[in-house]
């Protein structure tokens, strides 16, 4: 009798302790995701972490993101991926885009040999510049990624979480492709984007889906990437699926740059939108070129936040393939008078890509695209004033290009229609 009146004490106490674990669980289960998955991490030392701080989970609406409070030069936080046979093409990718004040991870997939990881987890471990800041992290233990199916947006949301738990002072996240490269410099860009509101998503998007929604939104597909350790196209299932009523679809680029604030809601997702679309997404084709767009677009408070571009230089069929043409040489001129940031699809050491380094970045093949931070000879080889921003022409056609584009989403035009 004596033990029964003991357990009915405890008992009160014990429904509370569940209930407050079960609400951890319920709302901060990226944390744990995040401590399962960074034994799979290896970090370069980092001068920034000392600085890092618990994140906020209190909001109960979006709200502007205070890292960098009264900054002039914003960061960048880049997503650079790549596949079976990209370690050359990344490595180049990612030597072209590098600045001391940006964070940079690599992920090589799973289809990736491990001697290719290998690899560019030692080119990164011996080059002392990346050792000196400590920017620059990898994926230890390839993901699956299938462009076609969910497992892409899932690696890029492992890379947000990531970010945001590594560090406060960036201000947009940037996913590319080792088929990705730049058009402008880094300098070109933080000092294009030092001036703009840094709320704003640069997300290519529209609702009008078009053969879309008869080839893509209404099939039901399985990735085999979600359960499998080899690559294989998507599994196509019936019955088709309704048209939802509870959001609106959109549809465009893969291809983004994302403000911290909206980064941070996907991530933490408080009003669990987010993770609803995750789960509607993970049967859609072509899931990449859907989510982010209606997530940003189905709430009123990021909808004003959006500029329908995704910066890039792409040449596509009419309609779209599943991937767009690979640029040559002859594509230079369109590249240059597009005014973007960057362009895809490249092959390997294609002579396009020396001539966008010698006319546009003005970078050496095999070294850093120089910048105000260069120090050291040869150039680049030592971190000098990494707050030095020393823009050049880039700068001006994109600075055209953003100002069209965002006066554009100032007044309401091309946002979420």
């Amino acid at each position: 009798m004596g033990s029964f009146e003991m357990d009915k004490k405890l008992l009160s106490p014990l429904i509370l302790i569940s209930v407050f674990i079960f609400f951890l669980y319920t709302y901060f289960d990226i944390l744990s995701f995040y401590q399962i998955f960074s034994s799979m991490f290896f970090f370069l030392p980092s001068q920034l972490s000392r600085n890092q701080t618990a994140p906020l989970f209190v909001e109960t609406k979006i709200s502007p993101s205070t890292s960098l409070v009264g900054s002039a030069i914003p960061r960048f936080a880049y997503l650079i991926s790549g596949s079976k046979g990209d370690t050359e093409k990344l490595w180049r990718t990612l030597l072209a885009l590098y600045h001391p004040l940006n964070h940079y991870i690599v992920h090589l997939d799973l289809e990736s040999p491990l001697q290719e990881r290998l690899e560019l987890a030692s080119r990164i471990g011996k080059e002392p510049v990346f050792n000196e800041v400590g920017n620059v992290l990898m994926i230890q233990k390839g993901n699956m990624v299938t462009y076609r199916g969910p497992t892409m947006v899932a690696n890029t949301l492992h890379a947000c979480a990531i970010m945001l738990n590594r560090s406060k002072d960036w201000d947009w996240f940037i996913n590319l492709s080792a088929s990705d490269y730049p058009l402008v410099t880094q300098d070109d860009l933080l000092y294009t984007f030092s001036d703009l509101d840094r709320t704003l998503n640069f997300v290519d998007h529209t609702s009008h889906l078009g053969w879309k929604l008869e080839k893509r939104a209404m099939p039901l597909i399985i990735d085999p990437g979600l359960y499998m350790s080899t690559k294989s196209d998507v599994i196509w299932v019936g019955p088709k699926r309704t048209f939802p009523t509870a959001f609106k679809l959109f549809t465009g680029s893969a291809w983004m740059v994302l403000s911290r604030a909206f980064v941070e809601y996907v991530v933490w997702g408080w009003d669990n939108l987010p993770r609803t679309l995750l789960m509607y997404y993970t049967n859609f084709i072509s899931s990449p070129e859907g989510y982010f767009q209606s997530v940003v677009c189905n709430v009123p408070e990021l909808r004003k936040t959006v500029v329908n571009s995704d910066l890039h230089y792409i040449s596509w069929d009419n309609p779209p393939k599943q991937h767009p043409h690979i640029l040559n040489i002859n594509d230079t001129d369109k590249m240059v008078a597009s005014n973007a940031a960057f362009a895809r699809k490249f092959k390997q050491d294609d002579p396009v890509l020396d001539v966008i380094d010698q006319k546009l970045l003005n970078r050496v093949k095999g070294l850093f695209t120089p910048g105000g931070w260069c120090s050291g000879k040869p150039k680049c080889s030592k971190v000098g004033n990494i707050y030095s921003i020393r823009p050049g022409p880039g700068s001006q056609r994109l600075r055209m290009l953003v100002a069209k584009l965002t006066s554009k989403a100032r007044y309401g035009q091309n946002q979420c229609e």
